[in-house]
């Protein structure tokens, strides 16, 4: 891609309208962006008679995480990823949890640099099995995405995108034909939480996910906050789980997370653990053959069942793997059952280890 005489990259998905703004046409909030303007996101802004992503190449950091942690639990159990996002967000969640990232609109969030190959490079020598684009939305940052995929793939590093899935139908297609594996966020099941909590709707992330699930070759595994008085209700908890087993099927893998007191959202409680134990149990009694609860300690929790004998094929603590029990190709080893997801040889988990990085840039 080249980069632009004010040394900002050239951003995708975007027109000139008839009264001479610029509309984005990136995800369904649709900016349209006067000169020197930004969009919501922040990144993504017009120079000129263009639109550039000012983020390219820039990150907030990198780690190395257990996969577990993204949370991915049927992608390559126990192995390590490297996990980097950038700054700024297209959803303005009040309860967002890595905010100090997600919202600044100041690069000074940015201390590390790195070109596409210089991240594959690095999940290479890091023993990396795949490389994920986390902590802020990857969708704002799309073109830096998908050049990182790219390098990643040349190098046999899969990748993952943990998001929120609001983007529109033209670069959703491209953005995840390089991925392959997402975590979705499913903030929650009404439109009025979506609206008045995230300043987005519910409709598009709900298309996204049915075309991850049927039209890609993307695993897909799919994350709910649950937040005290918000989205916790048993109504609304069972009405999701209706959908996911209608619309997507019994096999994607649903975590229900704790909430904590964060950015804009303090007057809610901390999720107490039996709101996740019931949700839990709501989503089995509807037909969910994986069901996860995150960011408690919860042993049943985060241990995967075989769908077919029930037994307990992979045992978690938090992040980490104390027992392993399914066959490279993903079956049971006592009934045969097929375990939905990626699987292969198991080499050891990586644990609940967390490995800030930095990378080298060189001159």
């Amino acid at each position: 891609m080249a980069e632009t005489e004010t040394g900002l990259y050239p951003a995708r998905w975007w027109h000139m309208l008839a009264d001479g703004r610029i509309q984005c046409d990136l995800c369904p909030r649709d900016c349209r962006l006067h000169e020197g303007q930004r969009g919501a996101c922040f990144v993504r802004m017009r120079v000129g008679e263009q639109m550039v992503l000012t983020t390219y190449g820039r990150s907030s950091g990198f780690c190395i995480d257990p996969i577990e942690k993204k949370p991915l639990n049927h992608f390559y159990p126990g192995s390590s990823v490297l996990s980097f996002g950038t700054a700024g967000c297209n959803l303005a969640c009040k309860f967002c949890q890595n905010w100090d990232i997600s919202k600044s609109k100041t690069m000074d969030r940015l201390m590390d640099q790195a070109a596409p190959e210089q991240i594959a490079v690095a999940a290479e020598t890091s023993g990396c099995k795949s490389v994920a684009f986390t902590y802020n939305d990857p969708v704002i940052f799309t073109e830096y995405a998908l050049d990182a995929a790219e390098a990643c793939h040349a190098r046999g590093i899969q990748t993952v995108a943990v998001t929120a899935a609001y983007i529109h139908a033209e670069p959703r297609r491209e953005f995840f034909l390089h991925m392959d594996a997402a975590n979705v966020d499913l903030k929650a099941f009404t439109d009025e939480f979506y609206f008045k909590l995230t300043g987005s709707h519910l409709q598009p992330v709900l298309e996204s996910l049915a075309y991850l699930v049927h039209e890609t070759q993307v695993w897909t595994e799919i994350t709910t906050l649950l937040i005290p008085g918000y989205n916790d209700s048993s109504h609304e908890i069972e009405a999701m789980c209706k959908w996911l087993v209608k619309e997507l099927g019994q096999d994607v893998p649903l975590h229900f997370s704790a909430f904590h007191p964060d950015f804009k959202l303090l007057d809610a409680p901390a999720t107490p653990p039996d709101t996740l134990f019931a949700a839990r149990h709501i989503a089995q009694s509807e037909g969910l053959n994986y069901v996860y609860t995150g960011n408690i300690s919860d042993a049943d929790g985060g241990t995967t069942h075989c769908p077919g004998c029930k037994r307990a094929l992979i045992v978690r603590d938090w992040h980490r793997i104390l027992k392993y029990e399914v066959g490279e190709d993903g079956h049971c080893p006592h009934c045969r059952a097929q375990v939905a997801g990626r699987f292969g040889r198991f080499e050891g988990a990586f644990g609940q280890r967390r490995i800030p990085i930095r990378l080298n840039m060189g001159a």
